[in-house]
């Protein structure tokens, strides 16, 4: 696995700088002391025989005249208690591929084991390595890190626990992991497969230089696969789908939860929590029951009781205690939690409130958890929405207003980081529709709040092993939007934030001849609310997105406790893509910034990943920046005037990407922003807008300096329009005009490492709000916070930008300009 680093958080101060700093020369690898020359004969005799026993199994496949691979795979293992120089193993120029590493513990010590694929013309590749150590001492690192190399063997391609491979009498479905994203890889695959009689799923998954598909097979197939295909990388089991587990007594669920519960490492003093405001939580359930008081349920009438009458509250817990909950339970390694729950039921046990006083509800539960527990750093989680007496459209109302007031912390000047879902669609009749049905149904109130994330679904899951299903067919592919998701594809488009923002597993549905119908392989593993009779339950839909999505932020906050709510905001949207299968599903070939616009509109900014949000690497660098600014003010003449702009100019690792020349890299700017919102019917432009200000980010041009960049801003911040003039947006993905809708703005920039070696300054500039045009109202000199959340990032893994970084830390601060 690379080395791992703590995200940067920049501030004024080089005292306040939050980060690991490596040594002048990057990380120091440690290797055992070897003899050269002694442990360089032992490292060639082992190449010997792993060469000599290939050749042998070639001439033995041949003498019967079955096909074999050009090419053998080894598998390297490290000393005990060290790794493996693994960025020196792969040579793609020689077509020496690293195709996996694991770690695996061996008594007291664990090894690192990868396993590599040589084309045989390029036999004499280690060799050659080997014999330069033994001489002069070259390839020291990494040789003296090997411990053993020999023939790879099944297991060298096993991802997980070895019970789970399949055995010579039960075939079950496994994950082929192939060393290339070349579609004529997997046709060549496809054909050994065929000619194996290897049942294969019709869809792949791509990512960069790996292609997963699914298949039926038994253990004799994964051996003839190794010998016959030069690209296996991985194999692993396709995961049981929600209804193993469902299915299973409760004495059969009990003896999943307490292996759980074995593993489960709580972190009692956590500050961290999850507040699920829905039906309520019964905390009885073993598995909640660590992570929730009693006096953390609450309800908006006392009358209600905190129980869980319905089970929505208690599913959505399950989730946000645990993320995964499949994945959970069936680990064989500690799960540490480092957040807690709490629960705010806004539900009634019977009938449903007035929607027009949800906004109210939903305030004044909030603030009895916070009343309770006035410490904590609270994520709000709410998978409640509606879709009577509202227009859908965009506008905001009292629910939506409401949550973007609280967020803000208008009344009392504290921010909060809110997830509601988008809702989902309703009618099954529209399923059959799929995807033309999730364009035209609306994100439901009060998924058009500004400050909150607004989270819809998407689905993985696309294994059916219910045998009364095997002739159905899922409605979505796998990696597509999932057919609950609404989208805010019809709202207007040029006035109203991008929703949802990020997607989330949510399910997917069967489809036969009478309709769409649920299914409890295509749902996701959650707690049943009456413990007593069962223990799991199947969930999906937005609401299980919601959750995990809350979930994931409760990661990062404890993980970063100085973090604000914008910035653990947007974090999760900076680290978010879109899958392969969405931009197949919503983008045609050299899509225009219109078609990101509505695929963005459609998916969001697509699916979060944690770990990119939580860590940086030495070829990928996250700069984080907390900062305030007051937008306007009142000059001399009396005239209302916006005031502040912010120049911040990056540590960046200049000589480096000189160095790389037209290398691709990659900018991804994120910036994050709590508006005080006016949800007044009152059209939202001129002096009524809804938002109290509006930030927007520029990045100088190549060679453009600071005096010229600096008039630019001024010239944009001037601007009376609603939206920038879009000019040199042709460098980014999105652009301004849709980059710069509702209160989170990213965008990416991607080009030449020579192209960006000057693009180190970042500009935050306020557009018109209703704090300057509504003065009357006295907010006209507020500052405004904000995060700035910057990465730098190349996919070539022996780049180091991260050292240069931290090394310019201490000398590089923001710099702040004044109007």
């Amino acid at each position: 696995m690379p080395e791992r680093y703590d995200n940067l958080f920049l501030s004024d101060t080089v005292s306040r700088v939050n980060y690991t700093n490596p040594q002048q020369n990057g990380p120091r690898f440690k290797t055992p002391n070897r003899d050269a020359g002694q442990h360089g004969a032992n490292i060639r005799r082992q190449l010997d025989v792993a060469w000599q026993r290939y050749q042998d199994e070639v001439s033995n496949r041949q003498a019967v005249a079955v096909p074999t691979r050009e090419g053998m795979y080894l598998e390297f293992e490290s000393a005990p208690g060290f790794d493996l120089k693994i960025k020196s193993l792969e040579d793609l120029r020689a077509g020496v591929r690293l195709l996996n590493v694991r770690t695996i513990t061996l008594g007291e010590h664990t090894v690192q084991r990868a396993t590599i694929f040589v084309p045989y013309d390029k036999r004499a590749h280690f060799l050659n390595k080997t014999v330069a150590y033994m001489e002069s001492g070259k390839n020291k690192s990494l040789l003296a890190s090997i411990e053993e190399v020999r023939q790879a063997v099944l297991e060298s391609f096993w991802q997980g626990d070895a019970a789970w491979m399949p055995t010579a009498e039960v075939p079950v479905w496994c994950e082929i992991w192939l060393s290339s994203d070349k579609p004529e890889v997997l046709v060549a695959f496809q054909e050994v497969s065929a000619a194996m009689g290897i049942q294969l799923k019709d869809e792949s998954i791509y990512f960069p230089e790996r292609t997963v598909i699914l298949a039926h097979v038994y253990r004799n197939h994964l051996l003839e696969l190794v010998q016959r295909s030069p690209y296996i990388a991985e194999f692993r089991r396709a995961p049981e789908t929600a209804r193993f587990f469902v299915e299973q007594s409760n004495r059969g669920q009990r003896e999943w939860v307490d292996d759980l519960l074995a593993r489960l490492q709580v972190l009692t003093d956590s500050q961290v929590s999850v507040c699920v405001l829905d039906t309520g939580v019964n905390n009885g359930h073993t598995l909640l029951e660590p992570l929730m008081e009693d006096d953390d349920r609450h309800a908006f009438k006392p009358e209600w009781g905190t129980h869980d009458d319905a089970g929505h509250g208690t599913e959505m817990a399950g989730i946000a205690a645990y993320g995964d909950l499949q994945e959970a339970v069936t680990a064989n390694t500690p799960i540490q939690i480092t957040h807690k729950l709490e629960s705010v039921k806004i539900l009634p046990p019977v009938g449903d409130n007035n929607p027009e006083l949800y906004g109210a509800i939903t305030s004044q539960g909030i603030s009895k958890a916070e009343i309770q527990r006035p410490e904590y750093q609270r994520i709000l989680c709410m998978a409640v929405t509606t879709d009577a007496y509202s227009v859908n459209d965009g506008r905001p109302d009292s629910w939506s207003g409401a949550i973007d007031e609280i967020a803000s912390g208008y009344l009392d000047d504290k921010q909060r980081l809110f997830f509601v879902s988008a809702g989902n669609v309703r009618d099954r009749e529209d399923y059959l529709n799929y995807p033309a049905s999730n364009i035209s149904c609306r994100v439901e109130s009060p998924g058009q709040a500004w400050n909150a994330v607004t989270v819809g679904a998407y689905t993985a899951k696309d294994t059916i092993t219910e045998p009364d299903l095997q002739n159905t067919q899922q409605v979505a592919p796998r990696g597509g939007l999932s057919p609950f998701s609404t989208t805010s594809c019809v709202w207007e488009q040029n006035k109203w934030p991008i929703k949802p923002e990020i997607l989330l597993e949510g399910g997917n549905l069967i489809r036969d001849k009478l309709g769409c119908f649920t299914c409890d392989d295509l749902s996701v593993l959650t707690t049943y609310y009456r413990p007593a009779e069962r223990l799991f339950t199947c969930f999906g839909q937005t609401s299980a997105a919601t959750a995990q999505a809350a979930w994931m932020a409760a990661q990062l906050q404890a993980a970063y406790p100085s973090a604000w709510p914008e910035t653990v905001r947007g974090l999760m949207i900076h680290s978010a893509d879109w899958t392969f299968q969405m931009r197949q599903q919503f983008l045609p070939a050299n899509p225009s910034k219109g078609e990101y616009h509505r695929l963005l509109r459609t998916c969001g900014y697509g699916v979060p990943d944690l770990a990119k949000a939580r860590w940086c690497a030495q070829n990928s660098v996250n700069l984080i920046i907390q900062g305030s600014l007051q937008p306007y003010d009142r000059d001399e003449r009396g005239r209302y005037v916006t005031k502040d702009m912010h120049i911040h100019q990056l540590p960046w690792p200049r000589e480096v990407l000189l160095a790389l020349g037209a290398q691709t890299v990659r900018m991804r700017v994120t910036l994050s922003y709590f508006i005080e919102p006016s949800p007044g019917e009152v059209g939202w432009k001129d002096r009524y807008r809804y938002a109290s200000c509006a930030l927007r980010f520029d990045v100088n041009n190549v060679n453009e300096d600071m005096d010229n960049f600096n008039r630019r801003l001024n010239a944009a911040a001037r601007d009376e329009s609603e939206f920038d003039n879009d000019s040199g947006s042709d460098r980014w993905l999105i652009g301004k005009n849709t980059r710069h809708r509702g209160s989170v703005h990213s965008d990416i920039w991607e080009g030449t490492a020579a192209e960006l070696a000057t693009s180190n300054l970042i500009g935050i500039y306020p557009a018109i709000g209703w704090w300057r045009e509504r003065h009357g109202l006295g907010r006209w000199n507020k500052e405004i916070r904000y995060s700035l959340i910057v990465s730098l990032s190349t996919e070539a893994e022996t780049v180091d930008l991260y050292t240069p970084i931290v090394n310019m830390i201490r000398t590089r601060v923001p710099i702040e300009i004044t109007r």
